[in-house]
This record gives C-alpha cells, sequence and structure tokens, in this order.
C-alpha cells in the first residue's frame, strides 16, 4: 500500500512515517500544503493521511482541490480539531475518516488497515490463496502456517498481489502502490524483488504460486503441481 502523510509537525509527521514503513508500507510525506497538492498530482495513492492546519494552504483546501478532481484517493484526516462541527465539514469535504489529535499509533494503524481494506476486502484481516497466508493486522505472511521472514518491499509485492489474486498486476501497478517516489521507475528494482519473493515461495511451498502473463504482469494463483 502506497500512503501518503501530510504533517507540519515533523516530529510527529517523522514518527508516523518510521511507524508505517516497520509495517511494510510504501510511504511518502511532506509538510504543507504545497507540496502535498504537487504530490497529489504526479503520484497515485492508496491513502493519505493528512492534517488540517498546514502551513501554505491548509487541509481542507488541499482536501477540497483533491476532490475536485479525484473521488477515490481515500483521505484520513489527522488534526488537533475535534469539535463535533469540524469532523462534520471534514467528512462532507471528502474525507473517509477522522481522527483526532492526541492519538495512539496502535488506533492510527487500525483505522489505516480499515481504509485499505475496505476497498478490497471488506474488513477480511487474513488474506489466504491456497496454503498461502497473509495477516494484514499483523503483516505477516505465512506458508503452510509456517511464517515467512520477508524484507519489506516483498512483504508489499505479497500482500498486493494476494489483494488481487485471480488477475494480473503490472510492474507499473506495483511501482505505485508498493515503491514510494524515491524509486528509479527504470531500474530492475521490481524483477529483484519479484525473484526474491519467488524463490522463498518455492522453498516454503515447492512450487511457485506466482505466474507470469506475458504483457500483462504477476497473477497470484497459481496452484499446487
Amino acid at each position: 500500500m502506497h500512503l501518503l502523510v501530510v504533517e507540519d509537525e515533523r516530529a510527529l509527521c517523522q514518527t508516523i512515517v518510521r511507524s508505517l514503513r516497520r509495517l511494510a508500507y510504501s510511504v511518502d510525506f511532506c509538510y504543507d500544503g504545497e507540496k502535498a497538492l504537487e504530490l497529489l498530482q504526479t503520484e497515485r495513492y492508496d491513502l493519505v493521511l493528512l492534517d488540517l492546519n498546514l502551513p501554505g494552504q491548509d487541509g481542507m483546501t488541499v482536501l477540497r482541490k483533491l476532490r475536485q478532481t479525484d473521488r477515490e484517493t481515500r483521505v484520513l484526516i489527522l488534526s488537533a480539531r475535534n469539535e463535533v462541527a469540524d469532523k462534520v465539514e471534514g467528512l462532507d469535504a471528502g474525507a473517509n475518516d477522522y481522527l483526532s489529535k492526541p492519538f495512539h499509533l496502535a488506533e492510527l494503524e487500525a483505522r489505516i488497515r480499515s481504509l485499505t481494506l475496505r476497498q478490497f476486502t471488506q474488513h477480511d484481516v487474513m488474506l489466504s490463496c491456497g496454503p498461502l497466508t497473509f495477516d494484514t493486522k499483523a503483516r505477516t505472511a505465512a506458508a503452510r502456517g509456517q511464517t515467512l521472514t520477508l524484507t519489506r518491499k516483498e512483504t508489499g509485492i505479497m500482500e498486493y498481489l494476494m489483494f488481487h489474486q485471480g488477475r494480473p498486476v503490472s510492474q507499473e501497478e506495483l511501482l505505485e502502490h508498493v515503491w514510494d517516489n524515491s524509486v528509479d521507475t527504470f531500474s530492475n528494482s521490481i524483477r529483484v524483488h519479484i525473484s526474491s519473493l519467488r524463490k522463498k515461495l518455492r522453498a516454503a511451498l515447492g512450487y511457485d504460486p506466482i505466474r507470469n502473463r506475458i504483457g500483462e504482469g504477476y497473477l497470484m494463483g497459481g496452484t499446487e503441481p
């Protein structure tokens, strides 16, 4: 999942980013509304965590401008404004959820799971594909009940392919949803991580559950021979 954190309190922003990256999310961040709008015009995100009190253009302006052209990207407002009227205004402007400061990181993580899973799995926290499982709460994968040791990028690829099992996922789509904006789009980074993930899956399962569809992408759902 590719997330954007927009928060002008730098210490809080970095704490959130570190926490989410430890959970194998791909995270971009910025500290002001102008940069947020720039990123939203050039990158595709599964979820935006948006503070309201931002320098430049405030969070409500960012949200309204986003919703003029994009009704799909999910937005979670993070704000010290905790009056009912503030929450109503944010939700009416197009936010999907509203979390008042101060908050616990565990609650933030739960809200993120709810918003991102709602799009795909209707709150099912355990994804499965044959003998493979992915626990979206613990952010761990297992094969035949044995936990797999995966890197952050391998975890992200595994999660995304399992979310979309049964249909091919292109390299471009993986770049949008699993990598942050620092990746060189002309590098072979995806192939390297996919190859490493498939090697681990073959070792654990005795076969490769990821298939290549020429011209289309990677398909999770290969069956045991």
